[in-house]
């Protein structure tokens, strides 16, 4: 194993009467880029088979050396269980991406998306980490959402549940929290915040994210707090609002915010500004 040049590249290890293993980000990062472009035939893995199936065999291999690493009982069986998961998981992805081929008129092919969309790869990884989550591991999903966090902007706990056919347009600064439920057809564009309405430890326990039904589109920079908030079905948030109470279903909320515009040749009043 290469010497590590950096403290903050390790992310776990093993010390006592054995050998210290050590296993860094960058490894679980390339991991996701593997299973990413393996899962899309990217890199043309589909057209054998045996490659297909040894390319794999090698990412489950790795996955149980992550799983090993946090103390994880059965990893071979725990891995082995995700990628029978990854079936209905690789299903769910390819409704995302046509969803964002229907709804986006700027895309105009898969490997478009594929290649150039941050919130489809957000959703990606989302869903890779939490199939892992889902199966009582902690700490390996938040790092591997902390990849999808520090690549694209969007934070999706790996905690939270979402849906079918999910939309994320744009997606710089969305934030999406543990305890967050969205439901199917769900749109969110950039700068939303699905949040809870405080972050005392004792509430650790608690659902403290709100809860967004079928068919909800949230507009940019809208912030939705709290865990008894539900968000109904066919609801338009509009941008920019401040939500912390329930809102009934086909319901739309909007800022209105005033704009007036003048020209300022015919704008006889002075504008006196106060420092």
């Amino acid at each position: 194993m290469s010497q590590l040049t950096s403290i903050s590249d390790v992310l776990f290890q093993k010390n006592g009467s054995e050998k210290t293993v050590s296993i860094t980000k960058k490894k679980i990062e390339n991991w996701v880029e593997d299973l990413f472009a393996w899962l899309f035939c990217k890199q043309g893995e589909c057209s054998d088979v045996e490659l297909f199936q040894q390319k794999e065999e090698a990412l489950s291999l790795d996955l149980q050396l992550f799983l090993s690493q946090v103390g994880t009982q059965n990893k071979t069986v725990l891995a082995n269980s995700f990628f029978n998961d990854l079936i209905e998981i690789h299903q769910d992805l390819l409704d995302d991406l046509n969803t964002i081929l229907e709804f986006d008129p700027a895309a105009k092919s898969k490997d478009e998306v594929l290649l150039a969309y941050p919130g489809f790869f957000a959703i990606v990884v989302y869903r890779i980490a939490n199939a892992i989550w889902n199966k009582g591991v902690a700490v390996l999903p938040r790092v591997i959402s902390e990849y999808a966090h520090g690549k694209t902007g969007i934070d999706i706990h790996p905690g939270a549940t979402i849906g079918k056919r999910f939309f994320i347009d744009h997606g710089t600064g969305i934030v999406i929290g543990e305890t967050t439920n969205i439901g199917n057809d769900v749109k969110i564009y950039q700068g939303v915040t699905l949040g809870a309405l405080s972050v005392s430890k004792d509430k650790a326990e608690e659902k403290r994210h709100p809860t967004i039904e079928d068919n909800v589109i949230i507009y940019a920079n809208a912030t939705i707090l709290g865990g008894k908030t539900v968000i109904g079905k066919g609801s338009v948030i509009g941008g920019n609002v401040w939500i912390t109470e329930s809102i009934q279903a086909q319901t739309l909320v909007y800022h209105k915010s005033e704009i007036i515009v003048k020209s300022k040749n015919k704008f006889p009043e002075p504008i006196n500004f106060s420092i």
